[in-house]
Protein backbone atom coordinates (compact mmCIF):
# COMPACT_ATOMS: atom_id res chain seq x y z
CA UNK A 1 0.00 0.00 0.00
CA UNK A 2 2.83 2.30 -0.46
CA UNK A 3 1.95 5.48 -2.40
CA UNK A 4 2.87 5.89 -5.86
CA UNK A 5 5.87 7.56 -7.43
CA UNK A 6 4.44 10.90 -8.38
CA UNK A 7 2.71 11.43 -5.18
CA UNK A 8 5.50 10.40 -2.85
CA UNK A 9 8.03 12.74 -5.01
CA UNK A 10 5.38 15.43 -4.17
CA UNK A 11 5.55 15.01 -0.93
CA UNK A 12 9.04 14.75 -0.17
CA UNK A 13 9.72 18.17 -2.26
CA UNK A 14 7.42 19.82 -0.22
CA UNK A 15 8.95 18.50 2.90
CA UNK A 16 12.23 19.74 1.47
CA UNK A 17 10.62 22.83 0.41
CA UNK A 18 9.63 23.83 4.27
CA UNK A 19 6.12 22.83 3.57
CA UNK A 20 3.13 21.13 4.93
CA UNK A 21 2.00 17.82 3.73
CA UNK A 22 -0.92 15.05 5.53
CA UNK A 23 -0.55 11.52 4.74
CA UNK A 24 -1.93 8.67 6.14
CA UNK A 25 -1.35 6.92 9.55
CA UNK A 26 -2.20 3.77 12.00
CA UNK A 27 -5.67 5.48 12.63
CA UNK A 28 -6.27 8.89 11.32
CA UNK A 29 -4.48 11.31 8.33
CA UNK A 30 -1.67 13.46 9.80
CA UNK A 31 -0.01 16.88 9.67
CA UNK A 32 3.75 16.72 9.05
CA UNK A 33 6.63 18.56 8.12
CA UNK A 34 10.25 18.75 8.65
CA UNK A 35 10.94 18.82 12.68
CA UNK A 36 13.15 21.29 12.53
CA UNK A 37 11.50 23.81 10.35
CA UNK A 38 10.68 25.56 12.59
CA UNK A 39 8.28 28.20 9.98
CA UNK A 40 6.77 24.83 9.00
CA UNK A 41 6.24 23.83 12.53
CA UNK A 42 4.81 26.71 13.36
CA UNK A 43 2.32 26.56 10.50
CA UNK A 44 0.92 23.16 11.57
CA UNK A 45 -0.22 24.65 14.61
CA UNK A 46 -1.13 27.67 13.31
CA UNK A 47 -3.74 25.47 10.95
CA UNK A 48 -4.48 23.23 13.73
CA UNK A 49 -5.43 26.13 16.02
CA UNK A 50 -2.82 23.74 18.50
CA UNK A 51 -1.23 25.56 21.30
CA UNK A 52 2.22 25.02 20.67
CA UNK A 53 3.05 24.21 24.39
CA UNK A 54 1.27 20.66 23.98
CA UNK A 55 4.45 19.96 21.32
CA UNK A 56 4.22 17.59 18.66
CA UNK A 57 5.20 14.11 18.09
CA UNK A 58 8.00 12.80 15.82
CA UNK A 59 7.68 8.80 13.26
CA UNK A 60 9.82 7.42 12.08
CA UNK A 61 10.33 4.57 9.48
CA UNK A 62 13.54 3.25 12.06
CA UNK A 63 14.44 3.72 15.51
CA UNK A 64 18.07 5.67 14.09
CA UNK A 65 15.61 8.57 12.41
CA UNK A 66 14.67 9.12 16.23
CA UNK A 67 18.02 9.05 18.28
CA UNK A 68 19.33 12.23 17.22
CA UNK A 69 16.17 13.87 18.84
CA UNK A 70 16.22 11.50 22.17
CA UNK A 71 18.54 11.94 25.29
CA UNK A 72 20.21 8.49 25.80
CA UNK A 73 17.89 6.08 27.77
CA UNK A 74 18.76 3.09 30.03
CA UNK A 75 19.56 0.16 28.08
CA UNK A 76 16.31 -1.87 29.64
CA UNK A 77 13.85 0.99 28.72
CA UNK A 78 15.76 1.28 24.97
CA UNK A 79 14.88 -2.48 24.66
CA UNK A 80 11.52 -1.71 25.53
CA UNK A 81 11.19 0.82 23.13
CA UNK A 82 12.37 -1.26 20.32
CA UNK A 83 10.52 -4.26 20.56
CA UNK A 84 7.29 -2.13 20.16
CA UNK A 85 8.37 -0.80 17.05
CA UNK A 86 7.65 -0.63 14.40
CA UNK A 87 3.86 -0.50 15.66
CA UNK A 88 1.26 1.74 17.07
CA UNK A 89 3.05 3.09 20.07
CA UNK A 90 4.30 6.51 20.72
CA UNK A 91 6.73 7.07 23.83
CA UNK A 92 7.78 10.08 25.20
CA UNK A 93 11.28 10.36 25.77
CA UNK A 94 14.06 12.40 27.58
CA UNK A 95 14.89 14.61 24.39
CA UNK A 96 18.16 15.41 23.30
CA UNK A 97 19.45 18.61 24.90
CA UNK A 98 19.34 20.60 21.18
CA UNK A 99 15.82 19.36 20.65
CA UNK A 100 14.17 23.04 20.12
CA UNK A 101 11.22 23.93 22.05
CA UNK A 102 8.71 24.18 19.13
CA UNK A 103 9.03 20.26 19.05
CA UNK A 104 8.86 20.03 22.45
CA UNK A 105 6.01 22.40 24.08
CA UNK A 106 9.20 23.91 25.99
CA UNK A 107 9.36 20.92 27.87
CA UNK A 108 12.32 18.31 28.86
CA UNK A 109 10.42 15.41 26.78
CA UNK A 110 9.56 14.43 23.18
CA UNK A 111 6.86 11.95 21.72
CA UNK A 112 8.48 9.76 19.36
CA UNK A 113 7.42 6.76 17.26
CA UNK A 114 8.57 4.08 14.52
CA UNK A 115 5.42 3.96 12.25
CA UNK A 116 4.64 0.63 10.85
CA UNK A 117 2.07 2.33 8.65
CA UNK A 118 3.35 1.65 5.24
CA UNK A 119 2.98 4.78 3.77
CA UNK A 120 3.68 6.51 6.54
CA UNK A 121 6.88 4.44 6.56
CA UNK A 122 7.86 4.86 2.63
CA UNK A 123 7.33 9.05 3.33
CA UNK A 124 9.85 8.84 6.02
CA UNK A 125 12.19 6.66 4.52
CA UNK A 126 11.71 8.83 1.29
CA UNK A 127 12.27 12.44 2.78
CA UNK A 128 15.66 10.18 5.03
CA UNK A 129 14.30 12.25 8.44
CA UNK A 130 11.61 11.69 11.25
CA UNK A 131 8.75 13.84 10.67
CA UNK A 132 6.24 15.78 12.33
CA UNK A 133 3.21 14.08 13.14
CA UNK A 134 -0.35 15.74 14.66
CA UNK A 135 -3.73 14.31 13.71
CA UNK A 136 -5.03 16.54 10.30
CA UNK A 137 -7.80 18.52 12.25
CA UNK A 138 -8.51 21.88 13.80
CA UNK A 139 -8.37 21.39 17.59
CA UNK A 140 -11.67 20.32 18.90
CA UNK A 141 -12.71 18.81 15.07
CA UNK A 142 -12.74 14.96 14.69
CA UNK A 143 -9.53 13.67 13.35
CA UNK A 144 -9.87 13.54 9.40
CA UNK A 145 -9.20 9.45 8.11
CA UNK A 146 -9.46 10.49 4.51
CA UNK A 147 -7.69 12.82 1.84
CA UNK A 148 -10.92 14.57 1.03
CA UNK A 149 -11.98 15.05 4.97
CA UNK A 150 -8.43 16.38 5.09
CA UNK A 151 -9.42 18.68 1.86
CA UNK A 152 -13.10 19.18 3.51
CA UNK A 153 -11.35 20.54 7.09
CA UNK A 154 -8.53 22.19 6.24
CA UNK A 155 -9.10 23.65 2.84
CA UNK A 156 -5.90 24.99 0.84
CA UNK A 157 -4.17 25.31 4.27
CA UNK A 158 -1.76 21.85 3.32
CA UNK A 159 0.76 22.02 0.65
CA UNK A 160 0.43 18.64 -0.54
CA UNK A 161 -1.90 15.39 0.63
CA UNK A 162 -0.60 12.02 0.20
CA UNK A 163 -2.80 8.97 -0.82
CA UNK A 164 -3.65 6.21 0.95
CA UNK A 165 -5.68 4.48 3.47
CA UNK A 166 -5.73 5.17 6.94
CA UNK A 167 -4.51 1.56 9.30
CA UNK A 168 -6.98 -0.43 11.07
CA UNK A 169 -6.44 1.49 14.53
CA UNK A 170 -10.40 3.38 15.15
CA UNK A 171 -8.57 5.49 18.31
CA UNK A 172 -5.37 7.40 17.65
CA UNK A 173 -2.07 5.26 18.75
CA UNK A 174 -1.17 4.37 22.40
CA UNK A 175 1.14 7.35 24.73
CA UNK A 176 3.30 5.66 27.64
CA UNK A 177 5.76 7.41 28.93
CA UNK A 178 9.40 5.75 28.73
CA UNK A 179 10.71 5.68 32.01
CA UNK A 180 7.88 4.71 33.78
CA UNK A 181 5.35 2.86 31.19
CA UNK A 182 2.72 4.81 32.10
CA UNK A 183 -0.24 4.96 29.66
CA UNK A 184 -0.55 8.90 29.18
CA UNK A 185 -3.30 8.19 26.13
CA UNK A 186 -5.10 4.62 25.70
CA UNK A 187 -4.87 3.11 22.21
Amino acid sequence: MTPALWPMKRAVETVRDGGVIAYPTEAVFGLGCDPLEEDAVRRILHIKQRDAAKGVILIASRVEQVLPFMAALPAETRRTLEASWPGPVTWVVPAASHVPAWLTGGRSTLAVRVTAHPVAAALCEACGMALVSTSANRSGQAPARTGLMVRTQLGDAVDCIVPGSVGGLSKPTEIREALTGKVLRAG
